[in-house]
């Protein structure tokens, strides 16, 4: 055990003198015409220049890949910037869109001429009903800008309804789905008249007693000019119809007016509310003889 362990000592300092001898005998070589400082100096950079260069070359893809985490969360950092500044972007264009959309309807709504001797009052509907049997919209006209009773409700599309309670600044505006209203009305194409009744969430019920020539889809009805002034667009017949014997002529409309889009109205003001029964505020009743079951 003993001899060993003195064997490898003396081998490590054999190794170890062995090594010192070659520095020196390299120093000793390029010794000539140099300082002392200019021999080690040279010496210890060609005894640690193999270790650097293996250093580097081990240590130079750390580094790299060191970077890259850098670079990477730098760009992740980035990229999540620019998500947020896209989605502010979309969310600043749909709020113009819906602007445009406005201006677009307004506009319109500016836009429409209003029959003969009467004026129109651009209002823009605030709330509607809270009730789901209640089909009314409220405007932001009212007494105080010539907003009364029975004054007719149009758009750009066509007929809307009629003003049914006015306050000083607001007023409420019973639309022509509502099932106590009804309106007179012309078959466009043929001239015939009769009258539509609301029928809640569906469409329009068209009714014209006695025989009538048939009416097809797509017909327009617009107001006679009794309880609403004449020629403004109510509805289009959905589906061909004919009269049945002895019951008159029954057809479905659809309203020229998209009620769940509706954001401004006009109401015209001019049109005489004195000339307006109660009936024609509530719902007109079928012509004398004609009973309303039969039809």
């Amino acid at each position: 055990m003993f001899p060993l362990r003195r064997f490898e000592r003396s081998t490590t300092l054999f190794v170890g003198l062995l090594v010192v001898s070659l520095i020196l005998a390299t120093l000793d070589v390029s010794s000539q015409g140099r300082t002392a400082s200019d021999n080690l100096r040279q010496g210890a950079q060609a005894v640690f220049s193999p270790i650097l260069k293996t250093v580097d070359w081990v240590t130079r893809p750390v580094v790299g890949f060191i970077d890259g985490l850098s670079n990477l969360a730098f760009l992740r950092s980035e990229n999540e910037r620019l998500s947020d500044l896209v989605r502010e972007l979309e969310r600043e264009q749909a709020d113009v869109e819906a602007l445009k959309a406005k201006i677009a309807e307004l506009e319109d709504i500016l836009g429409l001429e209003p029959p003969a001797q009467l004026t129109a009052v651009t209002a823009r509907i605030f709330a509607n009903s809270t009730s789901d049997f209640d089909f009314v919209r409220f405007i932001d006209k009212g007494s105080e800008d010539g907003i009364v009773v029975g004054q007719p409700v149009v758009s750009e599309q066509g007929l809307v309804g009629r003003v049914t309670l006015v306050d000083a600044d607001s007023a409420r505006v019973a639309l022509i789905r509502d099932p106590t209203i009804s309106v007179a009305v012309r078959v466009e194409r043929t001239g015939e008249t009769g009258w539509v009744d609301g029928q809640g969430s569906g469409p329009l019920k068209l009714r014209m007693p006695g025989e009538r020539l048939p009416v097809f889809e797509g017909d327009r009805l617009v107001t006679t000019g009794s309880s609403f002034p004449p020629d403004i667009v109510v509805a289009s017949i959905s589906e061909d119809a004919e009269s049945g014997v002895n019951f008159g002529l029954v057809a479905d409309a659809d309203p020229a007016t998209e009620f769940s889009r509706l954001r401004f109205v006009s109401v015209l003001i001019g049109w005489d509310p004195l000339t307006i029964t109660e009936g024609d505020l509530v719902g007109e009743t079928p012509p004398e003889g004609i009973p309303e079951g039969d039809l």
